[in-house]
């Protein structure tokens, strides 16, 4: 089931979004890429977006929380799933929904996609459409902008 989040779900967003760039990120980039990602996806970012009712969490059979998305005008944003929950489908549940959304007024969905979440969305259609490069301390991010023709 997903649900829209309220300023009372801040901490489950911050927990599953932490959780998962914790646990998977370091498999991928170098420490500082995944401090950049950490800080990227602040408390204020997390609270603005709350705010904005753009903010989505997934809940498992027992109404915990176990995902979440973002989902701002026709980008899909922090789309993360606990990692003990991977694998179950869940985080294309969110996926189909974040689409569902951004079809509802907009032609395209875009989409920044992290090394490991780079597969799952060329598998779904979408095509890199820019690469980017952003220092972080002696480290380096990179990742790609995706799109997808929605309708």
């Amino acid at each position: 089931m997903i649900i829209k989040a309220d300023m009372k779900d801040f901490y489950k967003v911050k927990r599953i979004t932490q959780t998962a760039i914790k646990e998977i990120y370091p498999r991928y980039y170098p420490e500082g890429a995944v401090e950049f990602f950490l800080s990227h996806h602040s408390d204020s970012s997390i609270v603005g977006d709350i705010g904005s009712g753009c903010v989505f969490l997934c809940l498992d059979e027992w109404g915990d929380a176990v995902g979440t998305v973002t989902v701002r005008e026709n980008e899909i944003l922090r789309l993360f799933v606990l990692p003990k929950h991977q694998g179950k489908g869940l985080g294309r549940e969110l996926l189909d929904f974040a689409e569902q959304t951004v079809a509802a007024e907009h032609e395209e969905a875009v989409i920044d996609a992290s090394l490991p979440a780079k597969g799952i969305y060329l598998k779904r259609g979408y095509k890199e459409t820019g690469y980017n490069i952003i220092p972080a301390g002696e480290d380096f991010l990179c990742y790609d902008v995706m799109k997808k023709k929605l309708r």
